[in-house]
């Protein structure tokens, strides 16, 4: 089948272009599961760039972005960390969750991202490294009503002049892209779906509700009725039964929903 694309994709990658054509950084703001990794390696694989990803948590550590000394047979070495191998190399560098690190983590990523684009290796000889021109460095961040996120600091922020707000796909075009992944004898069903998911993520985005379902779901909800699953019991398993981390209460709201778009 075709690759389905919308209009939000396109315009993110022809703003990505022009943002990589000028030295500037981008950062990708929008809810989990609207394609922004899928977005970024597409992009980097249409530039035919070598692309370097740090996927960020409160585990991350200073040590993940500039490196580490090691010991080896009695012989100290320092492996460096992604962050200054994609400075060296002038490789096209993916900060995933920005907003998810820790202040110290984001002080040190701060550093590199100014206009001097070079960072010293305290940890090392000392060293500064510098970047090469063609370093170009895209970051994503969840909405803060996501769990773990965190308002990133204004200087960091403006280390990022060129923003892209990526949304979830118009009804139709979910449905064409979760068509790409099953056989696709189950559209009624499926449309049904992605209206659930998209009335649990207006909640969500209202904090009505704790969790915002992604188009990785809507896929595993399609790929069920392709195994037999009855739609109720697939739309249970797949949008209902993550709510009861947040107890009965929440869980319970979900299931009256689920039972109103596929019946008893």
């Amino acid at each position: 089948m075709e690759e389905v694309q919308y209009l939000d994709w396109n315009n993110s990658i022809q703003i990505l272009n022009k943002a990589y054509d000028s030295g500037l950084f981008v950062l990708i703001i929008g809810p989990k599961g609207t394609g922004k990794t899928s977005l970024v390696r597409d992009f980097a694989k249409s530039k035919g760039i070598n692309l370097e990803s740090i996927n960020f948590s409160l585990r991350t550590r200073e040590s993940h972005l500039v490196g580490t000394k090691t010991l080896t047979n009695g012989t100290v070495s320092f492996d460096e960390g992604l962050l200054i191998k994609s400075m060296r190399e002038g490789s096209m560098l993916y900060l995933d969750e920005i907003n998810s690190a820790e202040a110290d983590v984001l002080l040190r990523l701060d550093e590199a991202l100014d206009d001097r684009r070079q960072i010293a290796l305290k940890e090392s000889t000392g060293e500064v490294v510098k970047a090469k021109e063609n370093w170009f460095v895209v970051a994503t961040i969840n909405p803060l009503t996501h769990s773990g996120t965190k308002e990133l600091p204004p200087q960091l922020l403006s280390r990022f002049p060129v923003r892209i707000r990526l949304e979830y796909p118009p009804e139709e075009i979910e449905l064409e892209i979760v068509k790409k992944h099953v056989s696709g004898e189950h559209d009624s069903e499926v449309t049904q779906a992605i209206k659930l998911a998209n009335t649990l993520r207006q909640a969500a985005a209202v904090e009505e509700l704790f969790y915002s379902p992604s188009l990785r779901e809507t896929i595993a909800f399609a790929k069920l009725l392709d195994g037999g699953m009855a739609p109720k019991e697939a739309a249970k398993f797949v949008f209902g039964n993550v709510y009861t981390q947040w107890g009965d209460i929440e869980y319970q709201k979900v299931s009256d929903i689920i039972t109103s778009m596929f019946g008893n």
